[in-house]
């Protein structure tokens, strides 16, 4: 079986098939490019997370809103915007995306203290929950064929993969060199090329228009996420689990989603079919997305402030250092869809989660002095296993949805993905916290005030150290050091937990990788003119 795609030109004539297959893969460039930008603005604060704290002075709280804000806001609404690109098309919403992350890094980039910082943050979460399902949606429509398509999802896997951990790297190279308000600022050219470039070249398209656009669903489903994920954002921050306010917002956003989900159920054109998720390797795909970033967003916040604050590296030092994982990951998802069609997606998801748990028990071995060796072997394995196990639970994913649902199955995707980075962050962080705080609660010679408020986080304990000088504030130094050790060894074993967690869950998916015929496309949005020789507005399955 092999599957062709022939295009049409706004003239009606028709395109070769060589020039076609060109625009194909020119379209895939342009989606990742897209894709490029908004995962790098998921990690490139991460090493910046020092001066952000020595500039703005937030409180713990605070900052673990500027951090992960952006992945939970674009975790929240990616449902509705995966649903409005489907009924408007889905290219309109991108562009929007385009210019709301321009403005919105403008926002960040020139904020004067942490309440502004952590607004900008969620409307860039605003503008990236409008481009994420967008371009995979689009790479859906473009790649109706499922060999082609593992192709694309392989290159678009190691540009997401690239983005999350090269965003550190880009950001220890600003720090050298500018403030950490240019971390953001990066992204305006970059949006300003891509709004023409996105207009001229890539295809309009919409899905499945049938009964209302369900607000009050998508609505309900963005305030359940925040609920559940706040309880865990004030368990972690120091605050009782079985506080008044934590178990009411672990209360309201459990009730929300359980209304979501009945919602849906009894609509008669819900927001998102939910007989999707009955289907063992699409949401099987789904946990392992979820495990997969939890691990990895995780581990990177707590790894980018271990090599600058224990290790005493520079931001630019500590990017150089992820550069193996960035490498390791492009490699693993460039080789993904040869490893999937001779091993199969069971095998090649279990195989990468299992990877990926074997490097996180070698960071374990790391203590307060630097380990070169050590480092860029858990790293090249980190890199390796998470970017094998998100191609194949991606390509899984996707080929389970049929063509007409792309907008909602890539929103689903995407959702995963985002809320796995969003609570990767708080809940790693949340364990971190846990682990560490207890060892600074009585440091000789040091006051229970000043010990009280170094338990917050290793940057604020520094402060203080230096601030109380003498043997006091040596003694606070050495502590707080030695117990950010503790908590990083305590953090690797429960993600490694996890991990082995995502392997088993992976025994679930399908044992091949089962090639059918190409679907039909989505339709081309009525009154929009085709771009120029690259919109595919109808496709053929050739046996």
């Amino acid at each position: 079986m092999s599957g062709t795609t022939t295009a049409t030109a706004p003239s009606g004539r028709r395109v070769p098939r060589s020039q076609e297959g060109a625009n194909r893969w020119l379209v895939l460039v342009v989606l990742c490019v897209s894709l490029l930008l908004v995962a790098v603005d998921a990690t490139v604060l991460h090493v910046a997370v020092p001066a952000v704290t020595e500039d703005l002075k937030p409180g713990g709280i605070e900052l673990l809103w500027i951090v992960d804000v952006y992945p939970l806001v674009c975790a929240s609404l990616l449902i509705l915007f995966g649903t409005l690109g489907d009924r408007v098309g889905r290219r309109r919403v991108l562009l929007l995306g385009y210019a709301l992350f321009g403005v919105a890094s403008a926002v960040a980039a020139t904020a004067d203290n942490a309440q502004v910082l952590i607004a900008a943050r969620a409307l860039l979460g605003v503008g990236g929950a409008m481009i994420m399902p967008a371009t995979l949606s689009i790479l859906r429509q473009v790649f109706p064929d499922r060999r082609e398509r593992a192709v694309a999802i392989g290159v678009w896997s190691a540009v997401a993969g690239i983005g999350a951990a090269g965003g550190p790297l880009l950001g220890g190279f600003l720090l050298e060199h500018f403030w950490w308000g240019s971390v953001f600022l990066i992204n305006i050219p970059l949006m300003l090329v891509s709004l023409p470039i996105g207009r001229w070249l890539l295809p309009e398209s919409t899905g499945d228009r049938n009964g209302p656009w369900d607000v009050v669903g998508a609505l309900m489903a963005a305030g359940g996420l925040f609920g559940l994920v706040f309880a865990v954002k004030r368990a972690g921050g120091g605050e009782s689990p079985f506080g008044m306010t934590t178990l009411l917002s672990f209360a309201v956003g459990t009730a929300l989603l359980i209304g979501f989900v009945r919602r849906q159920r009894r609509r008669k054109h819900p927001l998102i079919d939910l007989s999707m998720f009955a289907r063992p390797a699409f949401s099987t795909s789904l946990g392992c997305i979820v495990l997969a970033m939890l691990a990895l967003v995780g581990l990177e916040l707590v790894a980018a402030q271990y090599l600058q604050l224990v290790l005493g590296l520079s931001p630019m030092e500590t990017g150089m250092r992820l550069v193996p994982l960035t490498v390791a990951a492009m490699a693993a998802g460039l080789a993904g869809s040869k490893l999937l069609h001779r091993f199969g997606p069971r095998t090649m998801v279990a195989s990468g989660f299992t990877l990926t748990a074997v490097a996180v028990m070698v960071l374990t071995g790391m203590g307060d002095r630097a380990n070169d060796p050590l480092l860029l072997t858990s790293f090249v394995l980190l890199g390796l296993g998470l970017q094998t196990t998100l191609f194949g639970s991606y390509e899984s994913m996707l080929s389970e949805a049929p063509q007409s649902q792309a907008g909602g199955a890539a929103a689903i995707g995407e959702t995963s993905y985002q809320l796995g980075a969003g609570i990767g962050i708080a809940l790693l962080g949340s364990v971190m916290n846990a682990a560490y705080a207890p060892g600074l609660s009585s440091v000789p010679g040091v006051p229970a005030k000043e010990s009280a408020a170094a338990g917050h986080s290793l940057g604020e304990a520094y402060e203080i150290a230096s601030r109380l000088g003498g043997n006091a504030g040596t003694a606070l130094r050495n502590a707080a050091r030695e117990s950010f050790v503790h908590g990083l060894h305590v953090t690797l074993l429960v993600s490694a937990g996890l991990l082995l967690l995502g392997a088993l869950m992976a025994l679930r998916l399908p044992r091949t990788m089962e090639c059918g015929a190409a679907e039909p496309e989505a339709k081309a949005e009525p009154g929009i003119p085709a771009p120029r020789d690259a919109t595919v507005v109808a496709a053929e399955s050739v046996r």
